[in-house]
């Protein structure tokens, strides 16, 4: 079932605390704000761009650190202070011409929970309130920030057959 949905995948839109990072947020002595990501979760968000899939991320928090890593990325869309995340998706779907199954979303949180009662593949971390796991069609085994959103990238990839042309690089 959740290689079906995964073959239809055109964008992954992602939270940030709780599903980029470990969901902690650490203030330095000076007030600025510090988040730890995962770079195996980077290195996939690359991956994705390669196999020409897109990528967005909505979050209800503002951070220059997460803007920093926006940009290294290259992520095609940002929306920070979206408290409200379906205005944001709803933005998204129109800007890039998708429909609901075209769009795989990553959360951990309440305020997640109209987006993925909507995407063609919800998932849920796997430290996630229960409320979000229990509608996400997938749980990881891996944690927000640890890893969790490149395990459904190489699903994702592998579901598509496109595994092979974008790690090829790496395996000679």
């Amino acid at each position: 079932m959740i290689e079906q949905r995964a073959k239809k995948i055109k964008m992954v839109v992602l939270d940030v605390d709780g599903v980029l990072t470990d969901g902690k947020i650490i203030y330095s002595g000076f007030g600025i704000e510090v988040k730890n990501f995962d770079v195996k979760d980077g290195f996939g968000i690359r991956l994705l761009h390669r196999a020409g899939i897109k990528t967005a991320v909505i979050t209800a928090k503002k951070s220059r650190a997460l803007l920093k890593r926006i940009k290294e990325l290259q992520i095609n869309r940002l929306y920070q202070n979206a408290f409200d995340k379906l205005k944001a998706y709803n933005d998204i779907l129109k800007r890039f011409g998708l429909m609901n199954e075209d769009i795989c979303y990553i959360g951990d949180d309440l305020l997640d929970l109209p987006l993925l009662k909507r995407v063609g593949l919800a998932v849920s971390v796997k430290d996630a309130v229960n409320e979000v796991k229990e509608i996400a069609h997938y749980v990881t085994e891996k944690k927000g920030g640890k890893g969790a959103v490149r395990e459904v990238i190489d699903i994702i990839l592998k579901a598509q057959g496109k595994w092979e042309k974008v790690t090829v690089r790496y395996r000679k």
